[in-house]
């Protein structure tokens, strides 16, 4: 069962999502204004937010930062049908994913569980443990060289995805695939973004290489390899 808070000024769309959920055993409650939104995640006790962008006080970006600055928690962002640049935008602050208006309850809720069953997984590895660098699933925390780095949920999701297999080259249709699931083919500048900020989080490590007109790689040495 996941508690979700619903962050959405539709004050009718609230009841019936949250019917819907109940189905699944999930339990949604609604907040219609940015601000006793981020009052109730304060307080805790949610699994997972879905998030408008179209907000009043504020935007749903706006809001996904400042969720961002206290909490990994999963969040879903609904975006306007058509609105490329929400997704990229959303992508590039943290959002887990995104769904456009108008949509479907069930695959509303299809990509929520998605969501949690991939921060499920997360949290039940073990550390990987490379040269200059520590990636805990479990706090979604990364060291490099003995700091802390403070990635979005997008950015580690994709480090995490590279790191559990050195060397395998991901095309960006596969990373965007692993982040979101679909609609790859319109979207894959997108990960270009996500990647160019994760490299500076990581320097001066160069823990991500390009291979031209294939994808990414994870380039770092695990810890326990012998060096050459």
């Amino acid at each position: 069962m996941a508690r979700v808070l619903l962050i959405d000024d539709d004050a009718q769309l609230g009841e019936p999502l949250a019917a819907y959920f109940a189905r699944f055993d999930d339990r949604l409650e609604q907040a219609t204004r940015p601000s006793e939104g981020l009052a109730r995640l304060r307080q805790g006790g949610f699994d997972a937010v879905i998030l408008d962008v179209m907000l009043p006080e504020q935007d749903g970006f706006s809001v996904c930062r400042a969720i961002r600055r206290d909490s990994d928690i999963p969040v879903l962002m609904l975006t306007a049908r058509g609105e490329v640049m929400d997704r990229v935008v959303g992508l590039e602050l943290g959002a887990d994913d995104y769904l456009p208006k108008p949509f479907e309850p069930r695959e509303l809720v299809a990509r929520l569980h998605t969501v949690l069953r991939r921060r499920r997984a997360d949290d039940a590895g073990g550390r990987l443990r490379f040269d200059g660098l520590v990636i805990d699933p479990v706090t979604r925390g990364v060291l490099r060289q003995g700091e802390p780095v403070e990635l979005t949920g997008s950015e580690f999701d994709t480090l995490l995805l590279l790191a559990r297999e050195p060397g395998k080259v991901f095309s960006r249709d596969d990373i965007l695939n692993h982040l979101r699931g679909h609609d790859a083919e319109l979207y894959t500048r997108a990960v270009d973004i996500v990647v160019s900020r994760l490299r500076r989080k990581l320097e001066p490590l160069a823990a991500v290489k390009t291979l031209r007109n294939a994808g990414y790689a994870f380039a770092l040495r695990a810890e326990d390899s012998p060096h050459a």
